[in-house]
């Protein structure tokens, strides 16, 4: 039986605060605005799930719009049975390596009010619900890679998998007080390697093995997002829900906090005016899609730093996460593979970034805004060692991802019914037909989305269904033709 007391009149503690006694008698005592704030910090993670959805969704074209939504919440769903069943054990066991953790809280036992081994402030079941989001948006970020091309059953057992091979060791040498990397001395505050490298380098792995889509390199993608409506709405849920992934990661209610929720605001605003500017030399036009890309380049990379780093650093952040990020969506162009999100670019690109800068520019006295953090910080504090623990997690996590994920898609390549790859049928029907049977719109005919009238006329600008237009145009087209709609053939 759990020992709880609640002392709202102020007597032996402050007051509406929670009191903890475990068997020994030892008494921890939690203040409710922590454990609220945290609450609501897993409330606003999770609306960024879907929101994913909706931003991959609007990039794709109308017969795979559903696919992305649906991936969304089915990520939530097995990513939450995977982490009741052991992911938060093998994330965040007390008894784990520096590796990964044991079965300690199999089937979530035991998980309850002591206190939490990411911080003394909450309890461990407030705790675990919070990182919980955590695991489940890291595999939807990877899934963007299947888009178009790849089979929606199979991502089912692949989430699962992935989530306990991948995601739970990285987040256990980052986070957990035995991992090797935090033990080394890496800051990453809320991310920037379990999250954001492991999952572009994961998307990465995906696309290699899935191979180019059906008519790569040619007319036939290059097609116009089909909704920048939704690319904008997801673009939205993500930066309203970044508040609780990096201020929700102080884990309590206090200055550091407010101070990453204002870092993580500035980089997103300064890195998608950077992305849309670099767009504008291009094509003279004020892109929508350029500003919401520059903005998700801008938030991967102040996730590491967001509790380390202040105001200042942030617009740095910004400002090279939507150059560098925006310049890496032409490595699928130079190395000849199809990420058709730019999942790479984006993350796992954002994610070293963000994890070189933080190294850089932490900060001892932002660190200390919660009163109990001590570092030594960054290059900014003269600390230069710290650069090199940040290389190394950030090598550590992009290359364990890589070579995992590549195993396990070549193992379940060997099972057929777990095959990730599709058919040309599923590819040219689109899979929210082969695979799902149900539309995004029904109201668009099926005709028109297989012959791609409307989706592949050319004009100056469109992409092959990443962020980023290639820099170099190869395609001239007769206006004539464009003015009576003909498109290239499917």
């Amino acid at each position: 039986m759990v020992n709880i007391t609640y002392d709202a009149c102020k007597i032996s503690s402050p007051a509406g605060s929670i009191i903890y006694t475990d068997d020994s008698g030892t008494q921890t005592i939690y203040q409710n605005g922590d454990i609220a704030w945290t609450l609501a910090g897993t409330a606003l993670v999770f609306i960024m799930i879907p929101g994913l959805g909706y931003f991959y969704s609007g990039l794709l074209r109308r017969k795979n719009a559903l696919s992305m939504i649906y991936m969304s919440v089915m990520t939530i769903a097995v990513v939450s049975f995977q982490w009741f069943f052991w992911g938060y054990s093998l994330a965040f066991s007390e008894t784990g390596s520096a590796y990964i953790g044991n079965l300690k809280y199999f089937g979530m036992k035991g998980v309850a009010a002591a206190p939490s081994i990411g911080s003394a402030r909450i309890p461990a079941l407030v705790f675990a619900v919070y990182q919980l989001m955590f695991a489940a948006i890291t595999p939807m970020l990877a899934l963007g890679a299947v888009s178009e091309r790849g089979r929606l059953g199979p991502c089912i057992a692949f989430v699962f998998i992935w989530s306990t091979l991948v995601y739970d060791p990285i987040a256990c040498w980052t986070w957990n007080s035995n991992g090797w990397s935090f033990v080394l001395g890496g800051l990453d505050f809320a991310g920037g390697s379990p999250v954001h490298i492991s999952s572009g380098s994961a998307a990465l792995a995906i696309s290699i093995y899935l191979g180019k889509r059906r008519g790569y390199g040619t007319e036939r993608l290059a097609y116009k997002p089909h909704n920048t409506s939704y690319v904008i709405l997801g673009t939205v849920l993500l930066w309203f829900g970044w508040f609780g992934f990096n201020g929700g990661s102080a884990l309590s209610a206090n200055l550091r906090a407010a101070m990453a929720c204002v870092v993580t605001n500035l980089a997103a605003s300064v890195g998608g005016l950077t992305w849309m500017l670099w767009d504008y030399r291009i094509e003279r036009k004020w892109s929508a899609v350029g500003f919401c890309s520059g903005a998700i380049a801008g938030l991967v990379a102040i996730t590491p730093g967001s509790g380390f780093v202040g105001a200042p650093a942030a617009v740095l952040f910004g400002v090279m996460a939507g150059t560098i990020c925006n310049f890496a969506t032409q490595l699928k162009f130079v190395f000849g593979y199809d990420d058709t999100l730019d999942i790479f670019a984006s993350h796992a690109v954002g994610g070293v970034v963000g994890n070189v800068l933080t190294g850089l520019f932490a900060q001892a006295s932002v660190a200390g805004f919660d009163g109990i953090t001590i570092i030594p910080g960054g290059w900014l504090d003269h600390h230069y060692i710290q650069l090199g623990y940040q290389l190394a997690d950030s090598v550590a996590a992009l290359s364990y991802s890589f070579v995992m994920t590549t195993i396990i898609l070549w193992l379940m390549h060997f099972i057929p019914f777990l095959r990730m790859r599709g058919s040309e049928d599923a590819e040219i029907v689109g899979l929210d037909e082969y695979d799902m049977g149900e539309f995004a719109y029904d109201y668009v005919g099926l005709e028109q989305e297989i012959g791609h009238d409307i989706e592949t006329k050319m004009s100056e600008g469109m992409t092959t269904g990443g962020r980023e237009p290639h820099h170099e145009h190869h395609h001239n087209v007769d206006e004539n033709s464009l003015e009576k709609g003909l498109g290239s053939p499917a």
